[in-house]
């Protein structure tokens, strides 16, 4: 007999941002360094969206330093653009796995995309933990009502 399928819950937020002049060199050009600035945004609108964000992981007893983040430009954003950054839950078993998109709000043209991949330290002892604490579980079982 067949089992039923999985079903594959997704986990997503976005933030809006205006590049603002502080974040662009002499060519009007956004700094590369500026985006991982941005993929923050975004992280923390995905984080609030499962009452996870940095205050929560704290009490919790836990942190979560970023341990990898990977980048690949397409195109360049220039001073006021308005942009969409674009967070995606990709695995969160045995660490935080985001997804991200930067898009332009007006055409929707890809701009940068990327991931980045945190994992839990025990605030207390300082050591990894090789799977997301239960914490983590607990929070996304209440977003997805299971």
């Amino acid at each position: 007999m067949n089992e039923p399928a999985k079903t594959q819950h997704v986990l997503a937020a976005s933030a809006t941002v205006e590049v603002p002049f502080h974040d662009v060199d002499a060519m009007n050009v956004c700094w590369h360094g500026n985006y991982l600035k941005y993929f923050e945004m975004g992280r923390a609108a995905l984080l609030r969206a499962f009452d996870y964000d940095y205050r929560e992981m704290r009490a919790s007893g836990y942190l979560w330093p970023i341990v990898e983040a990977h980048l690949k430009y397409v195109r360049a954003a220039v001073y006021g653009q308005k942009l969409e950054v674009r967070a995606e839950l990709l695995e969160y078993e045995n660490r935080l796995k985001i997804g991200y998109e930067i898009v332009d709000c007006a055409s929707g043209a890809r701009l940068t995309k990327g991931y980045t991949i945190q994992v839990a330290v025990d605030a207390a002892t300082e050591e990894l933990q090789f799977v997301s604490p239960p914490v983590v579980f607990e929070k996304l079982e209440r977003v997805w009502g299971q």
